[in-house]
């Protein structure tokens, strides 16, 4: 029977490996619900690099940074508990949006701390990222920090979060332009870039898409076997390789090198 997993796949490599071979043995569809790849803005955000228009990418700059509130930690009490902070619980779709717009992670790096809660669980968590094409990036990851520099609340795709249109959490840098996303302002040169010379600005257009309701369609698709899933097993799988490595960067100090 097809199944849409919701991400991440597990918290371990050898429990995604065992349903790899699942899948592969069985031939039957699974879709991993990363749900960023059906929205609009990011399917803009992929034509305007794709095009050119940024020139070669240089550095992405990201946050998911929010106040989660007190009471999730006393109706959860696994979130005060090693493995329960928002590595695991919300870094898997960030990691996912980076490979999409910005290419595969060869390598991380991280800084963690728990100093504002004080539970064994990391609440902020400071991140550097090598990516195959050589740039390089950044990723501010908190659920103590308050204010909307996160997907959810700046994308307006999500239900049941205080919305805050006109805030940014990518920031993707190329030689010749910059785009600011989910808001999609790009800034261009229009000649040889220089600093000494004005930048183009434009607020590109989006198409009104309901990310999740297209992420349904699709999966009706992959049941009646007329798509393949737009996100397969062995793809929601590098994405976790991500996660983990963060995770484990976080905790050893050392640089962690993707396979």
């Amino acid at each position: 029977m097809p199944v849409l997993i919701e991400p991440p796949l597990a918290d371990a490599p050898d429990m995604v490996s065992g349903l790899i071979r699942c899948v592969e043995a069985s031939g039957v569809p699974v879709l991993v619900g990363h749900r960023r790849r059906y929205s609009p803005i990011i399917d803009e955000a992929r034509r305007i690099i794709r095009d050119g228009r940024l020139g070669r990418l240089v550095s992405v700059m990201g946050s998911a940074t929010f106040a989660r509130p007190a009471s999730d930690f006393q109706a959860a009490p696994w979130r005060r508990q090693k493995e329960g902070g928002p590595i695991l619980s919300e870094l898997a779709d960030e990691i996912d949006t980076l490979r999409v717009l910005a290419g595969e992670i060869v390598d991380v790096q991280a800084i963690a701390s728990h100093a504002v809660r004080g539970f064994d669980v990391e609440d902020t968590v400071a991140i550097s990222l090598r990516f195959a094409s050589g740039a390089l990036g950044t990723f501010m990851l908190s659920d103590c920090a308050a204010g909307p520099f996160n997907w959810t609340q700046a994308s307006g795709e999500s239900v049941g979060h205080a919305q805050a249109p006109g805030a940014n959490c990518y920031v993707l840098s190329g030689t010749r332009g910059t785009l600011s996303l989910p808001g999609l302002r790009l800034l261009t040169h229009p000649g040889a870039p220089s600093w000494r010379s004005p930048l183009v600005e434009a607020t590109l257009m989006r198409a009104e898409a309901d990310p999740l309701r297209r992420q349904l369609d699709h999966f009706c698709r992959v049941v009646r076997r007329t798509s393949a899933p737009l996100c397969t097993v062995q793809d929601a799988a590098r994405t976790l390789a991500g996660v983990l490595a963060v995770a484990r960067a976080a905790e050893t100090g050392e640089r962690v090198v993707l396979a």
